[in-house]
């Protein structure tokens, strides 16, 4: 798989070594405010993540990157694109998703939206993808703002984990109806 260069961040595949970040990360419980599941207890579960991870560039041709600020090398967490061929959201499966996650102290300088929009452009410049789509609980009033500024258009409403979500969509506009 790829890397991906932006003005401030690096995006590449995520390695071993990474496990303390993905622990630091999933362990926060503001990070995963808007996350269901339980918080991330151990490095061992950080590691099986990491593992899960890599299996999908191995099966997938493509998952998260880990996000990276080259100037210090420091991890501050993972965005990219992710075939949601595993389980189920919003009744679809076998699809493209965007996402991302940081750790709080990078919440608010614009590093979510610089490695979404990489992420975007390698989707359907590199892949070739016809459309991507993503996932917001409606509360995620933060992370809405990110999808709705990287151009992806709210296309519906569902419950899931009983919770209010945003289904959001965008089509490649490089592509002929949006399909190959």
């Amino acid at each position: 798989m790829d890397s991906l260069t932006t003005p401030r961040l690096l995006l590449r595949e995520m390695q071993p070594a990474d496990a303390p970040g993905i622990l630091a990360l999933d362990s926060d419980p503001e990070v995963l405010r808007y996350v269901p599941g339980p918080l991330m207890q151990t490095l061992e579960e950080a590691a099986k993540v990491v593992q899960y991870v890599r299996q999908q560039y191995a099966q997938n041709g493509v998952g998260r990157w880990a996000v990276v600020r080259p100037d210090t090398g420091e991890f501050i967490g993972w965005c990219g694109i992710k075939l949601m061929n595993d389980h189920v959201v919003n009744g679809r499966t076998n699809y493209h998703d965007i996402g991302y996650r940081l750790l709080r102290r990078h919440w608010g300088q614009g590093y979510a939206t610089e490695a979404a929009q990489a992420s975007l452009r390698y989707a359907f410049d590199v892949l070739r993808l016809p459309e991507i789509h993503a996932t917001a609980m409606q509360a995620n009033v933060a992370s809405c703002r990110i999808l709705e500024r990287l151009g992806l258009e709210k296309q519906g409403e569902f419950v899931q984990d009983n919770a209010p979500w945003n289904w959001y969509t965008l089509v490649n506009p490089d592509m002929p109806s949006g399909r190959k």
